[in-house]
């Protein structure tokens, strides 16, 4: 697609700036590393841009504070009392299992991932935010925490102009199959191959 011209233009009835305004469902997976870091990087054009913006995290503890979190939450004061950029919210949605099981049986982290998901699904359908970021979403897709047809089915049918960004290893079939944007970030070489532990301003 050399710049930006498709090889077949669709034949849906719309015109180029119908399809350049249509609302954006992408998916970052795969096993290397760099999936929030995008979805991050895209988020602070939305913000730049006056867009809403919210973040869900799905499987990070409520302990874990990334560095993106800070400089949102920084961001977002920075529109509340400068007008600046776009509004921002930042929500953990589940007990947490990244890196290590959490206190909880099973059935209280799914409990907690689809009550995540509930409330996304309400503010998709209330047009509440223009960007979406769900951080680590495809793990509790994965697990079966979260049916897969039941989201498909309210992104594809979000109204208005809501971008969504999905993180996660393994993203189900059905989820790539819907999105407009897929990347997979492959893995070639990683620190902690070697025994290297996480780093402050690398991982966090």
């Amino acid at each position: 697609m050399p710049q930006g011209r498709p090889l077949v233009i669709p034949d849906d009835g719309r015109t180029t700036r119908a399809r350049r305004n249509s609302p954006v469902l992408a998916v970052h997976t795969g096993p290397g590393k760099g999936k929030s870091t995008a979805a991050f990087g895209m988020a602070l054009r939305a913000w730049n841009s006056g867009m809403n913006v919210a973040v869900f995290q799905f499987v990070k503890s409520a302990k874990w504070r990334v560095g993106e979190e800070a400089v949102f939450g920084r961001l977002g004061d920075l529109h509340d009392e400068h007008g600046v950029g776009g509004s921002v919210e930042w929500h953990k949605m589940g007990a947490g299992w990244s890196w290590s099981r959490k206190t909880g049986s099973a059935e209280d982290h799914a409990a907690a991932a689809a009550d995540g998901w509930a409330e996304i699904a309400r503010r998709l359908a209330d047009e509440r935010h223009d960007f979406y970021v769900l951080d680590e979403f495809t793990y509790p897709l994965k697990w079966g925490w979260v049916d897969i047809d039941e989201v498909v089915d309210t992104l594809l049918a979000r109204p208005g102009s809501q971008h969504v960004v999905i993180t996660g290893r393994d993203a189900p079939a059905r989820l790539l199959d819907s999105a407009d944007l897929v990347t997979e970030m492959t893995k070639i070489k990683h620190p902690m191959d070697t025994g290297r532990k996480g780093q402050k301003g690398i991982e966090w």
